[in-house]
């Protein structure tokens, strides 16, 4: 949170684009991050968190001032996320969850070829896994692995006791876990099987 965030808040409502630019400029990482975690695709993660401030700008009258602006604006984000899902769905589309760039990690400098493959197909199953999840236990996945969000803060986002988050990450992790093992079983999604691995640099299924 911003040390002066009220008071930039108040100065928001009023129509500063300035003051706005504040808060875009400060939670616009943490805007990506969430994006990114619901939608698997850098392009596409950037314009709907775009898309989320710009909402958000045009819905300022809503806010109240006394609450703080970040678990509001998730909101708004989340379901721009979920409607984004919804048009993909339809067009029989299937969403693809690339490994966060900046979180990222190989446990050898130079895989073998046979690594890579092993790798590439794990997270494949991942990816599966994390689209047939239902939207609570999608969320709170996204909010704890992909923003890396605290349990407290988890709690002020969606705005349910710790106790509740703690719960609900669990039985999350659970079901990805039952996802993963049937995947690995049955094989992938017939939508997904059709799609290869997306390249974040050049946009390309390869």
């Amino acid at each position: 949170m911003l040390d002066n965030e009220k008071d930039v808040v108040i100065e928001w409502k009023t129509g500063n684009k300035k003051a706005y630019e504040l808060l875009v400029r400060h939670y616009m990482t943490d805007a990506y991050l969430i994006a990114y975690g619901f939608v698997g695709d850098s392009e596409d993660a950037r314009d709907l968190s775009q898309d989320a401030f710009v909402k958000a700008y045009q819905a300022r009258e809503s806010f109240d001032s006394n609450r703080p602006f970040y678990p509001w604006l998730y909101k708004i984000l989340k379901n721009h996320c979920l409607n984004f899902i919804k048009r993909a769905s339809r067009r029989g589309g299937s969403l693809y969850y690339d490994d966060n760039p900046a979180r990222e990690r190989f446990a050898s400098p130079t895989p073998t070829p046979l690594q890579h493959l092993e790798r590439k197909e794990r997270k494949r199953i991942v990816r599966a896994a994390i689209e047939l999840l239902s939207e609570d236990h999608r969320e709170i996945i996204v909010l704890k692995n992909f923003k890396s969000c605290s349990y407290a803060e988890i709690s002020d986002i969606l705005d349910v006791p710790i106790g509740t988050v703690m719960s609900r990450l669990y039985y999350a992790r659970k079901s990805l876990k039952e996802l993963i093992e049937r995947i690995e079983s049955e094989g992938l999604p017939e939508s997904d099987t059709r799609l290869g691995e997306h390249n974040p640099a050049t946009g390309e299924v390869v």
